[in-house]
């Protein structure tokens, strides 16, 4: 009896082994590096239980949901830390194997960190180019990957809110005349996903042609819940389609919600799934129809 409990315990868990055992696409945003900082590519990366930093060789991590799930949809994935570290676990990994079971390409960015220590990057220019960058290469893989080019959104927690929040309001367009021909793709996210994001880089206004938005936070969170509710209401301004979830509790940094106590917090990324589905995002328009 005890043989086959162990057997059938063995089966159940064995598709998560497999994809644990699975690892990314890792790949670099630059073959050659950063522009103007080439020379720091082999710089090895520093990371410990959480966390990664000293990024000087910006990638991505590309998580393809399995194919009969396949959706078309993908995310980019910018993971908080303050611009000091990615806290790349809880707000990489977590996240983009939740996106893959709804059937949505995940692409988890590691961008340049001005906050860290003796860092040569500022914080107001090349996470955004990082971001771009990944936009623009997730759209040149698009055939390879099966992508729909207009359903590939970015996803931010706290300062990685940030970073999505620097590319998401500009009109993101490539130039036509680049040597690389992924510099000549648009880098503008078709939607945007902010959880707790931190307060600066908002827009004035949101301009006509951004996409929808979902937003989420905390009301007791002391960084983030007030800048998160006037993004919500410079949306609703502008008359672009955003949905808001403000909870009682649950402070700042609750991730994708599986180490907190609290019932609503657990079950949160529930209502991006809705919200993906209920938007079209999950599935292509037909007809000009949802």
């Amino acid at each position: 009896m005890l043989l086959r409990l162990t057997a059938c315990l063995f089966i159940i868990a064995l598709p998560a082994v497999l994809f644990a055992q699975t690892p990314p696409l890792q790949i670099p945003l630059w073959p050659n590096g950063a522009p103007g900082f080439e020379k720091l590519k082999n710089e090895p990366e520093q990371a410990k239980d959480y966390w990664v930093k000293h990024i000087n060789n910006p990638s991505v991590a590309v998580y393809l949901p399995a194919k009969e799930k396949a959706t078309g949809a993908a995310v980019v994935i910018c993971p908080g830390g303050g611009h000091r570290l990615l806290v790349y676990n809880a707000e990489g990994t977590e996240p983009a194997q939740f996106l893959n079971s709804l059937g949505v390409a995940a692409i988890v960015l590691k961008y340049r960190l001005g906050n860290d220590s003796a860092s040569p990057y500022q914080v107001d220019v090349h996470p955004k180019q990082d971001a771009y960058r990944a936009m623009r290469l997730v759209r040149s893989h698009a055939a390879e990957w099966g992508l729909d080019t207009a359903r590939i959104g970015i996803m931010g927690f706290s300062a990685g809110g940030e970073v999505a929040d620097m590319i998401a309001y500009a009109p993101g367009k490539g130039d036509a005349m680049a040597a690389d021909q992924i510099d000549r793709l648009n880098g503008k996210p078709n939607f945007e996903i902010l959880i707790y994001p931190g307060p600066h880089y908002l827009p004035d206004t949101i301009p006509a042609g951004t996409g929808p938005a979902f937003l989420l936070a905390a009301n007791d969170d002391p960084c983030c819940s007030e800048s998160t509710i006037s993004l919500f209401q410079k949306f609703r301004a502008s008359k672009v389609p955003v949905e808001l979830h403000i909870y009682t509790q649950g402070s700042h940094g609750f991730n994708m919600g599986n180490r907190s106590k609290l019932a609503s917090i657990k079950t949160w990324p529930q209502r991006l799934a809705d919200w993906l589905g209920d938007n079209g995002i999950l599935w292509p328009a037909k007809d000009g129809k949802r």
